[in-house]
């Protein structure tokens, strides 16, 4: 009964289909009968009334019983998948989708660390939950403070960070618990990461066992694994021959000795892999090497004992993310070919199949806060690059967060996968459920990011989207176009404005020539009457001729006729 009492729950969604089933079982029941209890012969109408019934009925039937099976599906998954606690609208593709393809998805081992690393976790764990984190144990080797030295903790911010970017719920509260510091007492600016980490070395019996548990105490997709146990440091040989053995100290002395990096190096330099790093590179789909810094996360990891031997031998394709910004003191003016061809001095070549770059379209007042704390962007220059294997893709992988830039996350994961169904599909494995899930994910995907790029524009500009995409310098650079339209539209108004002065100017012009001209023509034609008086007064010598042809003067007849007058008076 309690089963039965939570089907007619209205958050179960099954009252309506099992009252579209009753309605279907009436309506042939309706039809059954009008067949058993018609005794005359049943005329043309009657027939089509009962063929109408039975179509409607069996409809429903039909209809209901597939959206109730639809919805049992539903909720069995929703109850057994604790990924999707909390939701209110589920989508029965998705749940499918989720619960399979995250067991079952590709293997994705990610070399790495700093914030890039934890951005591209963020994009990839959507499509699987097979990702295997690789990162670098930050601070061996440094200064540690008093507290840090009592629990004799080495400070694994990449770990602790890879740990949160995997975390199954994006708004989960691990990253605050675990960057949490006390602010009082015994354990004032401990961070509870470092008593945590302690605790679980005392009880796994070791750091590589400690971060396995933790894989399982968080529930995370995938799993982080510190690329060594041993303790090492990251030295720098720079170009003037000076070595630098603390890594918080390189860029400072690269600033100092007005020099560059030659090299880096791990000393000691034997130091063992952690168990499962050298396996899960070996079993791996697609490798994707950064972002991060290239000096101090990246190269670090690949010059462990065995890594880039083992990368090199992998069948799996291998992406190389190089970073958007430059770093102060590492990578001051370098290219993207100067990032690549680092990684090939220091571990040869077969270390990566594909590089990823962005366009260099970043907002210009960001580039201009870089260039503040000495860093810039990137230049795409792929000259003198030494393996010519290597393929590019060119794309805008940057966007603003949190007043940084950072890399697309999304975009990034979607590349990947593209890549990995592309590889499939030339293996001629299309019908592969592993190939038709995450095609079909991918392209379910880029349809929502482009309705929610939309949905955000309708936002922030109040008006209505326009049906005709634009391109994504476009799309950042909206609020500027739109202002140099609205300044050229401005241009060609002013023109017309002046266009039509300038004819209204010669449209004058052209009158006051032409009353010029009527005058000029008046005044020509009195010069030429008096020329032909003059001519008739020659012809003509006689006084009393003369007399008749001249002009009569009315003034000079009014002063005579007035002189008459007085002089009568």
């Amino acid at each position: 009964m309690k089963g039965l009492h939570s089907w007619l729950k209205n958050s179960s969604k099954m009252k309506r289909w099992i009252l579209l089933i009753l309605v279907g079982i009436i309506f042939v029941s309706y039809g059954i009968a009008s067949i058993i209890i018609s005794k005359k012969a049943m005329s043309f109408k009657h027939a089509a009334k009962i063929i109408v019934y039975f179509t409607l009925g069996f409809t429903s039937v039909i209809l209901g019983l597939i959206y109730l099976n639809k919805r049992t599906m539903e909720l069995f998954v929703e109850a057994t998948d604790d990924r999707i606690s909390g939701r209110r609208k589920v989508n029965i593709n998705s749940l499918i989708f989720n619960k399979k393809i995250y067991e079952q998805g590709p293997n994705i081992v990610v070399i790495g660390g700093g914030s890039g690393l934890n951005t591209i976790l963020d994009g990839l764990k959507r499509y699987t939950s097979n990702i295997t984190a690789i990162v670098t144990v930050s601070n061996y080797g440094e200064n540690l403070d008093e507290n840090s030295e009592k629990l004799r903790y080495m400070q694994l911010e990449d770990i602790k960070n890879g740990l949160a970017s995997l975390a199954m719920e994006d708004n989960s509260k691990m990253k605050e618990l675990l960057n949490y510091r006390f602010k009082k007492g015994t354990l004032k600016n401990v961070a509870f990461s470092d008593i945590y980490f302690e605790a679980m070395q005392d009880i796994s019996k070791s750091l590589a066992e400690s971060v396995k548990d933790s894989n399982d105490i968080f529930k995370i997709y995938g799993k982080v694994l510190p690329v060594t146990e041993d303790e090492m440091k990251i030295c720098a040989e720079l170009g003037n021959g000076y070595v630098v053995e603390e890594k918080s100290k390189i860029a400072s002395m690269v600033y100092d000795k007005l020099t560059k990096i030659n090299r880096v190096y791990l000393s000691p330099g034997n130091c063992k892999p952690t168990p499962g790093v050298i396996e899960a590179i070996q079993n791996a789909d697609s490798i994707i090497i950064g972002p991060g810094s290239l000096y101090t996360n990246i190269i670090p990891n690949l010059l462990v004992n065995g890594v880039a031997r083992a990368l090199k031998l992998s069948k799996a394709r291998k992406f190389y993310v190089c970073n958007i910004m430059t770093e102060p003191g590492l990578t001051d003016n370098y290219s993207v070919a100067d990032h690549v061809n680092s990684i090939i001095d220091h571990c040869g070549e077969g270390i990566i199949d594909y590089c990823l770059y962005d366009t260099g379209e970043v907002v210009p007042e960001y580039i201009k806060k870089y260039n503040l704390d000495g860093a810039d962007l990137v230049e795409q220059d792929l000259k003198n690059i030494k393996e010519r294997r290597i393929r590019f893709i060119k794309e805008n992988l940057s966007l603003i967060k949190d007043d940084s830039v950072r890399h697309n996350a999304n975009l990034i994961a979607d590349i990947v996968i593209q890549v990995i169904c592309d590889d499939l599909k030339y293996k001629d494995k299309q019908k592969d459920p592993e190939y038709m899930m995450m095609n079909s994910k991918l392209k379910a995907d880029k349809v929502i990011n482009k309705r929610q790029k939309r949905a955000k524009k309708e936002k922030e500009s109040g008006k209505k989207p326009k049906k005709v995409g634009n391109s994504k310098f476009a799309n950042k650079y909206q609020e500027r176009i739109k202002s140099i339209k609205d300044t050229n539209k401005n241009i060609e108004k002013k023109k017309k404005v002046l266009e039509g002065n300038t004819k209204t100017k010669e449209r004058k012009n052209d009158r006051t020539i032409t009353t010029d001209k009527t005058k000029n023509k008046t005044k020509q034609e009195e010069i030429d009457i008096l020329k032909e008086q003059d001519k008739m007064l020659k012809e003509n010598q006689t006084p009393i001729f003369a007399e008749a042809i001249k002009i009569k003067n009315y003034e000079e007849i009014r002063k005579e006729m007035l002189k008459k007058f007085n002089n009568g008076k």
